[in-house]
């Protein structure tokens, strides 16, 4: 479902929007910082962005669809990197000062116009297909659990555990690029409770007296992420017989960005996933929808969000940001009319910093309306 029409604001955001949201969590400056000069926040997610330069290059290099690719990956490399030594001298210039969304904007509009749309394709496609092969069995699993408290638990730990799937940070694409993850191991080693923000026995109270009529959840990365973490989840919410929520939208960004996955991507996921009659091993999904949030980054501003996807989710009562973009790096701290749910790791050692945790530590933050 695509549009021309002008994005708008998500609806289950407080009003006034214009004073009361703000997309970015961690505030690079305050009032009081020279604005000519940059602040020592800044400086530190500029470097973080300029460590990341040398593995979107490399993905840029072997790009099939782009003639001349290493080329045009050396000029993204140098153009991008310049930009970001720019802003140390004047934190003014390319429309600054710079925040989370600028830095990944400004990188992305350089991939694009040199012709690169999509440099993570081909992992994404293997990725997709080795979690797809390991469905069946992930909700096996957790369909076994018959305690509902527990099950709940498990299903968000497999979302953290699916989410650790992030080429956007440098440690782990590294990491990835080197000995692959294991999604089971992934889901046995998340750090120890209590994490950095934790609200899950509140949501696992809450899971088995309450239900909810729409859910709205803003996904994140292809692969385990989305197949093994947040496919479960939305699966459990319609599965007969708990019937937790009545409808469930999953908002996928517009154009591709990183290895997260578009919401065209998404559709077709589901579709090589269901069985013969339409259901997702075993569930009914007629009232799982896939929505264009209109967003083309890795993190999501709110205020502005595609019409349609603003429809949809005009009566939605449980809205879910999941990952470190869209639910840590921006949002944690939005306010929502309805219960609202920020899930994901914490991948960048300076996000770490910020909320007081350890590297790869977890968020659950749970708020009832």
């Amino acid at each position: 479902m695509e549009s021309s029409s002008p994005p708008v604001p998500f609806p289950q955001l407080q009003a006034p929007v214009e004073s009361t949201y703000r997309a970015c969590t961690i505030p690079y400056r305050f009032p009081s910082d020279n604005p000519r000069k940059a602040s020592p926040v800044e400086i530190q997610w500029i470097d973080l962005f300029l460590k990341s330069v040398p593995s979107f290059k490399q993905r840029a290099e072997n790009d099939p669809t782009v003639p001349d690719a290493p080329a045009k990956a050396e000029k993204f490399a140098q153009r991008y990197t310049s930009i970001l030594e720019e802003f140390k001298k004047n934190p003014e210039s390319h429309g600054g000062p710079p925040d989370c969304i600028l830095l990944c904007r400004l990188r992305e509009l350089i991939l694009r116009e040199l012709g690169f749309n999509d440099i993570f394709k081909k992992v994404k496609d293997e990725e997709n297909a080795k979690a797809m092969s390991l469905f069946e069995g992930v909700v096996r699993r957790n369909d076994e659990i018959e305690d509902n408290e527990k099950r709940a638990e498990n299903l968000i730990r497999g979302i953290l555990a699916g989410n650790i799937f992030d080429l956007g940070s440098a440690q782990l694409a590294e990491v990835f690029a080197k000995d692959g993850m294991s999604f089971l191991a992934s889901c046995q080693n998340l750090l120890s409770r209590p994490w950095v923000i934790d609200d899950l026995d509140a949501f696992k109270n809450k899971w088995t007296k309450k239900s909810w009529e729409k859910a709205v959840i803003f996904v994140d990365n292809s692969g385990a992420d989305i197949i093994l973490g947040i496919l479960p989840f939305a699966r459990e919410l319609l599965r007969c017989g708990t019937k937790v929520c009545v409808h469930v939208i999953l908002a996928a960004n517009d154009m591709p960005s990183i290895n997260d996955v578009t919401y065209l991507e998404l559709v077709e996921i589901i579709n090589k996933l269901k069985d013969e009659n339409g259901k997702l091993a075993g569930v009914d999904v007629s009232d799982l929808l896939v929505a264009n949030s209109g967003n083309d980054l890795p993190v999501i501003d709110l205020s502005s969000v595609s019409p349609e996807l603003a429809y949809m989710a005009n009566d939605a009562d449980l809205v879910v940001l999941e990952g470190m973009g869209r639910g840590i790096e921006t949002n944690l701290y939005a306010q929502m009319k309805c219960d609202s749910i920020k899930v994901g790791m914490v991948k960048h050692p300076e996000v770490a910093q910020f909320l007081g945790g350890r590297l790869y530590d977890c968020v659950f933050k749970f708020n009832e309306a």
